[in-house]
């Protein structure tokens, strides 16, 4: 394949073609039935062409395109089987792989950050990557003091490309809808280009990932490998090996779909509390399983990659989200709505029914109320159906909420992590994870106490 294509009208035009494709399908579909082809397997090639295409122009564009794509991808559990299987498997690609950068041009970029002698610093050094991502791919090599090493080198060009294809993308965010059902997929977009200059930055990405590593060292749960090196465009962090979660998710047996999903559930809760990080970027390619938990060479700890995007949180999570759940599941109305109100989930020019509010969060809040939930698909449909459907209550009552700028992004990663948990089909012990390390979600904890003394 060719560099990764910058021209914003080149790349504007392959964009461009999706909506386009999708309309040109629809209307062959439509011949092929006149003629008398069976509706259903027309549907089906149909799809298929579809997730080819959708997987051809976001994976060679890279960019913003295939960030896009992999945001996309862990929510394809909410999609009807019917439609979701011919898009599961394009869009689990863009979670592990995309056409890669030429040599050439991964050793200019190295020469250019590393100096003329860059090989020097290697032992080793293998130009055929071996993983690629939305603004760079992965090289594994020998560092100089014979240290395994994953070497991960920006595409030229990545920040023009990021905002181009978002820009693009956020033009026809309607289109793209369908998606993924009960979903605002323009907020999503805009959402990822805010966060463009921070995921481009090296230098924050290294030492967010240090952060965890030191955090992290020794955990029996959780490894995050440190940072050898750092320049612009350039990052060299510890080599680890593992069973992606894409893989597991394909064909983990069930003691491995369920240990993996502990432990990200574990995760995505225990992060912030450790370390004032949110790791904000929860898809399955930046998660392995590797042997030796506590139990043991038999037993899995998971091992995480990929710290470009965070959300800093110097207190952890906030306390208002455990407070809010805790009394959703107490099934105190009224104090679940005054506290929505407070933190601007619900403005003041609108006013809601408590009651109804109340019956909207239940169902989602429904993993956190049984001492072990096994997250499926189906159960992730239902969800999304519920809040999609025009002519429910849930979803008039979803339009009049308001997500403050402050939660978003929160949001959006617990929201991705519950997508990869029904991906998994794991039944995980959610409420043991809240009760250690969400503040506010038990009674007294000293969170809720600083709040009533600074009130």
């Amino acid at each position: 394949m060719s560099d990764l294509p910058r021209k914003a009208v080149t790349r504007t035009a392959k964009l461009a073609a999706l909506p386009l494709g999708f309309a040109g399908r629809a209307t062959w579909g439509l011949g092929k039935r006149i003629v008398g082809e069976s509706a259903e397997l027309v549907g089906r090639e149909l799809q298929q062409r579809t997730a080819d295409q959708l997987f051809k122009v976001l994976g060679e564009l890279k960019g913003g395109a295939m960030k896009f794509g992999q945001a996309l991808s862990v929510f394809e559990s909410a999609l009807p089987e019917e439609v979701a299987g011919p898009y599961r498997a394009a869009l689990t690609k863009l979670q592990e792989a995309a056409p890669p950068m030429p040599t050439r041009t991964v050793h200019g970029v190295l020469k250019e950050r590393l100096g003329e002698d860059w090989q020097k610093l290697f032992q080793s050094f293998d130009d055929k990557p071996a993983a690629a991502a939305s603004i760079g791919q992965v090289h594994r090599a020998v560092w100089h003091d014979g240290r395994e090493v994953a070497v991960k080198v920006q595409y030229p060009g990545a920040g023009e490309a990021l905002l181009s294809d978002l820009n693009q993308l956020s033009r026809f965010a309607r289109l793209l809808g369908p998606l993924v059902p009960g979903m605002d997929v323009k907020p999503l977009i805009t959402e990822l280009k805010d966060r463009v200059s921070e995921e481009l930055d090296y230098g924050l990405e290294a030492q967010a990932q240090r952060a965890h590593a030191e955090e992290f060292a020794g955990d029996p749960d959780v490894v995050v490998p440190d940072v050898v090196h750092q320049s612009d465009q350039v990052l060299v962090t510890e080599w680890m090996d593992g069973t992606p979660l894409s893989e597991v998710i394909a064909d983990g047996t069930e003691a491995q779909r369920d240990r993996a999903g502990q432990l990200l559930a574990r995760f995505l809760f225990s992060g912030p509390a450790r370390t004032g990080l949110l790791h904000a970027d929860p898809h399955p390619g930046n998660f392995r399983l590797l042997p030796g938990g506590p139990g043991g060479e038999d037993d899995w700890r998971l091992g995480v990659l990929d710290f470009g995007t965070v959300d800093r949180l110097p207190g952890g999570l906030p306390a208002p989200i455990g407070e809010a759940l805790r009394m959703t599941l107490d099934g105190e109305a009224e104090a679940v709505y005054e506290m929505l109100c407070a933190e601007g989930f619900v403005k003041e020019s609108v006013e809601l029914d408590p009651d109804a509010v109340l019956d909207y969060l239940s169902p989602i809040i429904e993993p956190a109320r049984a001492e072990a939930f096994t997250f499926t698909r189906g159960w992730m449909r239902g969800q999304a159906a519920r809040i999609a459907d025009v002519r429910s209550p849930a979803h008039q009552l979803a339009k009049q909420l308001n997500l403050p700028p402050a939660y978003l992004l929160i949001h959006r990663v617990t929201l991705s992590t519950i997508g990869v948990l029904c991906q998994l089909g794991a039944t995980v012990r959610l409420r043991e994870e809240l009760e250690d390390w969400l503040p506010g979600f038990v009674p007294g904890e000293p969170g809720e106490e600083e709040e009533a003394a600074q009130a």
